[in-house]
């Protein structure tokens, strides 16, 4: 079969299309034929060596993938060949066949496709986790969104009006802001003088809840602009820069910074996990929540596709096809 081999750490140029061993189907393995894999922000910083984990070359990147059961191991008891899944994994998924554990394998219904459960996992499960979990929000509360147009954001902005908050979205361009808009943004700004912004949208109470993958100068801004018993959350660095916090703000101003490692989580409360998962697929069938896919790419072109994500290029969700 087809996939994308990372040989050496490095640039996204250097990932290769190339044939890659079929995975076997034994003990609890599933096998299942690509329909859609998506394209998320860690999976260009695995292959240049920058992610918390590393794994051992050669390898396979991606961590989403829907499809269908093409095969099952003697041990697999609750799908069969023929059903439609998806499953998550820490590598493996830029491939035309993917195994996965079957306890990370789970049925699709009908009305979900297979572009959008990939947007569910990765995208929509780190903001539902961080902002359901960790921030423990609540109705009435302000929450800002930085990277409003990407898929954790839109997903942070569709799932932040669920839970009854008013949601500021920060977006850097008009195109990008209206897309933050049309996800349920109550008010949305650019990153120009945020603190000052902030401030003034707020009538300076200052922001409850921020939902930061951004960092760089974006989160001076923010933390500068917390209210009262406020929570910060630390989602990633995809300005490319990790910013260095002066303490006294957080005990000045009485609020918290929170980590959000979604990858950790899922394999540490894989029971919260499969509950969350459970609430987002019931949202989407209600209607609540609706990914935005910018797109779908050949799987030969993950090399552009992920330049772009690592770019901040992307509006939405990308999805390689085999």
């Amino acid at each position: 079969m087809k996939a994308i081999v990372a040989r050496e750490y490095g640039p996204v140029e250097k990932l290769d299309y190339a044939d890659w061993p079929e995975p076997e189907a034994k003990g609890s393995t599933v096998v299942i034929a690509a329909d859609a894999i998506g394209v998320n922000f860690p999976d260009g910083l695995l292959v240049q060596g920058l992610y918390q984990m590393k794994p051992a070359l050669p390898f396979v990147p991606g961590m989403e993938v829907a499809g269908t059961v093409s095969a099952i191991g003697p041990d697999v008891r609750s799908v069969k060949p023929g059903d439609r899944v998806a499953a998550l994994s820490s590598i493996g998924a830029y491939a035309e066949k993917v195994g996965a554990p079957e306890a990370t394998v789970m049925k699709l219904p009908a009305q979900l496709s297979s572009e959008d459960a990939c947007a569910l996992m990765c995208g929509y499960g780190t903001s539902h986790h961080a902002l359901k979990q960790r921030a423990r929000l609540r109705p009435g509360e302000t929450l800002c969104v930085l990277g409003a147009s990407g898929v954790t954001g839109i997903a942070a902005v569709q799932i932040g009006k669920i839970m009854g908050a008013t949601v500021i979205g920060v977006a850097s361009s008009e195109e990008k802001r209206a897309t933050a808009q049309q996800a349920g943004a109550d008010i949305v700004i650019g990153y120009e003088n945020l603190k000052e912004r902030l401030k003034e949208v707020t009538g300076g109470k200052g922001v409850d809840v921020a939902f930061d993958p951004v960092g760089g100068a974006a989160f001076d801004g923010l933390s500068r602009s917390m209210a009262w018993d406020g929570r910060l959350l630390v989602i990633g660095f995809a300005s490319g820069t990790i910013p260095q916090f002066p303490v006294n703000l957080a005990l000045v101003k009485g609020f918290s910074i929170v980590g959000v490692f979604w990858g950790a989580f899922t394999q540490k409360e894989p029971k919260t996990y499969t509950e969350n998962m459970q609430e987002l697929i019931g949202w989407y069938l209600a209607g609540k929540v609706k990914p935005v896919i910018e797109g779908t790419y050949p799987l030969s072109g993950a090399s552009d596709v992920l330049k772009r994500v690592l770019g901040r290029g992307a509006v939405g969700k990308l999805i390689l096809k085999p």
